[in-house]
């Protein structure tokens, strides 16, 4: 698959689950990426840097102007630690780490992410909002808590398999309570 293919059909999946999960300006979209996955191998063992970069290039540059702030998951190897703008780690009290990425330590999407943001830094955890998993990296663990689960308009980016996530505030009450209308839950 051409890199060309890659970025196209990666901002075509990342503008479906923006749009469906509801996600504003201020909020933390997590982005879990086996770049091995994409292009046709097993998790962990083809990664790709240029895939990595093609894939976090394309989705920076669509959450930047949006206001949205990314946090790249990285491999079970640093605990599935997330690399963010230091500025946002700051402002949103969240544990910085001490590790920097490789490519087979972190992963391709972390170490294209810390390429391409202004001052990146390694945090332990986020509540982000919403979420794109290419290539079954189980982000669910960095959402916030209630999931809802979105399929994407693609399901495959390569040979990776695709899912999102979203999420909604907690309905609370019993058969009484009422609920306002939301983005994701459909009535």
């Amino acid at each position: 698959m051409k890199l060309t293919d890659i970025k196209e059909q990666t901002r075509a999946i990342l503008l479906d689950i923006l749009e469906r999960s509801a996600i504003r300006s201020g909020q933390m979209f997590v982005l879990g990426l086996s770049s091995s996955e994409v292009a046709g191998g097993v998790i962990g063992k083809d990664s790709s840097a240029e895939i990595g970069y093609a894939i976090v290039q394309t989705i920076l540059d669509e959450l930047k102007p949006r206001g949205i702030h990314l946090a790249v998951q990285g491999c079970e190897h640093l605990n599935r630690a997330l690399a963010v703008e230091r500025q946002v780690a700051e402002e949103k009290d969240l544990e910085i780490v001490n590790v920097l990425p490789s490519l087979h330590a972190g992963g391709s999407g972390q170490v294209a992410a810390f390429q391409l943001m202004a001052d990146p830094v390694e945090v332990e955890e986020v509540v982000a909002h919403a979420g794109l998993d290419i290539g079954d990296t189980s982000i669910g663990m960095h959402i916030k808590r209630v999931q809802v689960p979105l399929v994407p308009i693609q399901r495959e980016l390569g040979g990776a398999h695709v899912t999102a996530l979203a999420s909604r505030p907690k309905l609370i009450g019993g058969a009484r309570a009422s609920y306002a209308e939301d983005a994701i839950r459909k009535n």
